[in-house]
């Protein structure tokens, strides 16, 4: 079946009944600067085109279901799908049930997939460098059963290494954790930094077990066509990333 929607698929060896992908910001009908699938309903852009949006996104990209939308507020919360409400805060769900559709909302923040090597879990999570130093990436872990070197991740597009300068605290923080984050950072004065996030989640997976791990080209800074940016446009758009067990 083809996609009628522009879709952003993982590269890795997932079981055939699992389906993931990120969107584009191509695709929808949002004028800017939300141009133009803008899915997030809380960036300012107009409630209808949003609906619209999602809408294409339902049907034009063959979901089971709608997707389990969150309220993300930079924490690590995940919840069970089985559990999930409308406008629940979270930063993660799970779910190891068929056609429940894991989702989240990002604009520079790393959208990170998972599932295991049977096709019986999936999760996602939104992890911006403060979700990642509260453990957004472990707290999903810890919902799955079986071995963590029979998890696969995949990290979405997010705001790339030569783009993403921070502050000392937020350089500290992290090797405060783990020395080897030091080696996620460039330093370009005495209080700003370069941060790779990609490395940053690889190092966070690998202390857990997870070392199958795909994806993080991606800078959804530099590649404007393509991704929306908060870092770069301030007012913008989200993308979604998403993740479920075929039931069929």
């Amino acid at each position: 079946m083809t996609d009628a929607l522009p879709l952003l698929r993982p590269d890795w060896p997932a079981p055939s009944n699992i389906h993931a992908f990120s969107t584009y910001r191509q695709g929808g009908i949002s004028l800017p600067p939300y141009d133009s699938l803008n899915l997030g309903d809380h960036v300012g852009d107009d409630a209808q085109a949003v609906a619209d949006n999602r809408q294409r996104l339902l049907t034009q990209a063959h979901l089971p279901a709608e997707p389990l939308w969150l309220q993300q507020v930079h924490g690590n919360d995940v919840i069970d799908a089985r559990h999930w409400t409308t406008a629940i805060s979270a930063d993660a769900s799970y779910s190891n049930q068929p056609d429940q559709v894991c989702t989240v909302l990002t604009a520079d923040c790393l959208p990170v997939l998972f599932t295991d090597r049977s096709g019986r879990q999936v999760a996602a999570a939104h992890a911006g460098w403060r979700g990642l130093l509260a453990g957004v990436l472990e707290k999903p872990l810890a919902c799955f059963s079986g071995r963590r070197e029979d998890i696969l991740v995949w990290l979405g597009p997010a705001i790339g290494p030569q783009q993403f300068e921070v502050g000392r605290e937020v350089f500290e923080a992290f090797c405060e954790r783990d020395n080897a984050a030091s080696r996620a950072f460039q330093q370009r004065d005495a209080d700003h930094f370069l941060a790779d996030i990609y490395l940053l989640a690889r190092q966070r997976l690998a202390q857990a077990g997870v070392t199958a791990v795909f994806g993080g080209e991606h800078c959804t800074v530099s590649e404007a066509d393509k991704f929306y940016s908060y870092r770069r446009d301030g007012d913008t758009g989200r993308m979604a990333s998403l993740i479920w067990i075929s039931g069929k």
